[in-house]
């Protein structure tokens, strides 16, 4: 199962663009709420979550994917679900994507370390041990793990994450699709 989570104050673009390649590339993806059902993003764009964090308990998911925002990478940051559901997924080797500023989560926690990878400017200092991309560089993959620079490149990050899951040939097919190339 691939899990997006969502926090007052999250980037609205960076949460449903990706979220929508990703269902229209066939994938059943589950929003969850933290601090509830019904989110509020940085720019008061409300959205119905899935399921609030008090029902999220998979062990095992195939992706957990943060958006970006503020303040809403922050309360991912302070976030126990979060916490719990990143260290069951990184033990069971599923893929940890962020964009923006919540690669900061993933930073903070080591789950950066020894890999490559990007986030927005000004937060460079939270991905301990990671090795920043050069500026311009706007998504990075680095084995299971997927970082995107903001909002600017939603569309890019989901595109990613499909060709993470169902390869290259499936993006490019989407990308068409819906006249990202």
């Amino acid at each position: 199962m691939i899990y997006l989570f969502l926090a007052n104050g999250f980037e609205e673009i960076e949460a449903l663009a990706p979220l929508d390649l990703l269902r229209r590339a066939g994938f059943k993806v589950t929003t969850v709420g933290i601090g509830g059902d019904m989110i509020v993003g940085a720019h008061g764009i409300a959205v119905q979550a899935d399921m609030p964090e008090a029902m999220y308990r998979d062990a095992k998911p195939e992706m957990l994917i943060l958006p970006g925002g503020m303040p809403g990478s922050k309360n991912l940051d302070e976030s126990r679900t979060v916490d719990t559901a990143l260290r069951a997924a990184s033990a069971n080797g599923a893929y940890l994507a962020a964009i923006c500023a919540a690669p900061m989560v993933l930073g903070k926690r080591g789950y950066l370390e020894g890999k490559k990878a990007t986030c927005f400017p000004g937060f460079e200092e939270f991905l301990k041990g990671a090795e920043i991309a050069p500026a311009g560089v706007r998504v990075v993959r680095d084995g299971k793990v997927i970082t995107a620079a903001g909002m600017g490149v939603a569309v890019e990050f989901g595109l990613a994450l499909v060709a993470a899951l169902k390869g290259e040939s499936a993006a490019d097919e989407l990308r068409r699709a819906v006249l990202a190339d």
